[in-house]
């Protein structure tokens, strides 16, 4: 038979047994207790003994009576703790074998703790069908963004060998931002992946911001105006703990998305202490998120509009990016409309424990 078969027969065997056992202990404990009491206190001369085969025979029959009862007693009880048993084994065996969408049933009176056990292999199994399924749709949306730049490239040289195209600098310069965008796909697929496993590098120190974030506002502020941009920085004077490399790395993809899809305007860098943390902000001047793009917009590959975002250069992944290295911190990644009606994205950091105690003193 198979193994459900096989479970059912060995508890209901077992609870079998336990009862038989304890019938015959009962009978023979009795027995052996009425003879240890008659040898440390003789009968009386008028009877012979204290436990006369009447006696036995009462005793049996009491014995043959309440066997049955235990025995029904024990296999309802097993029915109750092999349903739910045999519907999770069976359950088991088909997610081992692939079927991620098999749950199991406690039945209609399972007990309180195998009904929570049934319930936790429950959660496990829809965690893990959601991971197949985001994994999956990950892999798709993966091998769609890296189809477009390569089918790019593919074509170009291709044209090149026929003849088509001039190998000249403008085709070649074409090629060379067509593996930069490869590149960078490449990078913020690593990031996010390692962030996500726990396995972000880090290398977390406690630095001055301000200094850190001026000399990148120096080294951003002639694209930025060429492409329309003024660049203001807000900035107090704090020491976070954090990676400055990561930290750059966040920042430069927060100013990068706001020049790509902001109008032409000033864009705002603050660093502020509030509430016990560290706010590292950057604002543009509009349009702004839709509310439901809102509660969307730090998922991997979710773009408003996506043949724009192409064109510009998007890959769907910077603020992905930085919501991860943010939460690698410890913090958090939030949106909220700005003052100026834009959008402000706020990386979210824990004060230092030694700001505080100097704080405190």
């Amino acid at each position: 038979m198979g193994p459900r078969t096989g479970l059912g027969r060995q508890i209901l065997l077992a609870m079998l047994a336990i009862s038989v056992t304890a019938g015959v202990l009962v009978f023979f404990g009795t027995y052996f207790l009425y003879s240890a009491i008659l040898a440390i206190f003789p009968a009386p001369e008028a009877s012979d003994s204290w436990l006369t085969a009447t006696d036995l025979g009462i005793l049996g029959l009491v014995i043959l009576v309440t066997l049955p009862i235990a025995a029904l007693v024990s296999l309802r009880l097993a029915r109750r703790i092999l349903e739910p048993l045999e519907s999770l084994a069976l359950s088991a065996r088909r997610i081992t074998a692939g079927d991620l969408s098999s749950r199991a049933f406690p039945g209609e009176r399972a007990l309180g703790e195998t009904a929570a056990l049934i319930d936790d292999f429950n959660t496990m199994a829809q965690r893990l069908q959601d991971m197949a399924a985001d994994m999956a749709l990950w892999n798709a949306t993966i091998a769609h963004e890296l189809r477009t730049p390569l089918t790019i490239l593919k074509g170009r040289m291709q044209g090149m060998i026929d003849g088509v195209f001039e190998p000249d600098e403008r085709s070649l310069q074409g090629l060379i931002l067509q593996v930069d965008g490869l590149a960078r796909l490449v990078e913020d697929l690593r990031t996010v992946t390692l962030a996500d496993s726990g396995h972000l590098d880090l290398r977390i120190e406690p630095i001055r911001l301000a200094p850190e974030i001026r000399q990148m506002a120096e080294l951003m502020a002639h694209d930025l105006r060429a492409s329309g941009f003024r660049l203001e920085l807000d900035l107090a004077d704090l020491v976070v703990d954090v990676d400055p490399t990561r930290i750059r790395q966040a920042l430069l993809a927060l100013v990068t998305n706001a020049r790509r899809y902001a109008v032409r305007g000033t864009i705002t860098i603050h660093l502020a202490e509030g509430d016990g943390d560290i706010l590292l902000g950057v604002a543009d001047e509009g349009p702004g998120l839709s509310p439901e793009m809102a509660t969307r917009v730090f998922d991997p590959f979710v773009r408003d509009d996506p043949v724009r975002s192409q064109e510009l250069g998007g890959n769907g992944l910077g603020l992905s990016v930085v919501r991860a290295i943010v939460e690698a911190h410890g913090g958090r990644l939030r949106y909220r409309s700005a003052p100026q009606g834009g959008a402000l994205f706020e990386m979210i950091f824990a004060k230092p424990k030694r700001s505080q105690a100097a704080h405190d003193a």
